[in-house]
């Protein structure tokens, strides 16, 4: 490893796509993808190891709450607010670049509802809501997106 790659070495002026991202598939898992446990501390480690795209699989819950795991599967389910939470406190703890929140929806409309109230609330300013400018083609750069959080869906 070289040492001077564990600081920023890169123009971060260039347009996102322009770069390779850290990336968390199936964050949540902290054991196996079939049966194994999902917990919070999946999302913890993730970024504080400096991941800037993270995957929730969001799901209808019970009382209204969406949760987050594997569906179709044994794995056990964690509340969705409580994950945003957890992004909101360790988002930029190890980057302040931009955080991609990569949300593999299955949830009903009045839950997804639901989960942009979550959003909203907890991540209040850190989200980037700003409409991407027609005239530009290309992306912000991760410079202009220091602190934000993105969602792809």
């Amino acid at each position: 490893f070289d040492p001077e790659h564990k600081k920023v070495c890169q123009d971060m002026k260039q347009p996102l796509s322009h770069y390779f991202i850290n990336s968390s598939h199936n964050t949540y898992l902290i054991e196996d993808q079939f049966r194994g446990p999902s917990d919070i501390t999946g999302y913890i480690r993730a970024l504080k190891m400096g991941c800037r795209s993270v995957e929730l699989d969001v799901w209808d819950g019970p009382d209204n709450e969406p949760v987050i795991y594997t569906g179709h599967t044994m794995t056990s389910q964690i509340v969705f607010r409580s994950v945003i939470d957890i992004i909101n406190k360790y988002a930029f703890v190890a980057s302040e670049y931009p955080l991609i929140l990569c949300l593999e929806n299955h949830c009903s409309i009045k839950q997804q509802k639901v989960m942009v109230q979550h959003m909203k609330k907890i991540l209040g300013d850190k989200l980037h809501t700003q409409s991407p400018n027609i005239e530009e083609s290309y992306l912000p750069s991760p410079e202009s997106l220091k602190g934000k959080i993105l969602i792809k869906a």
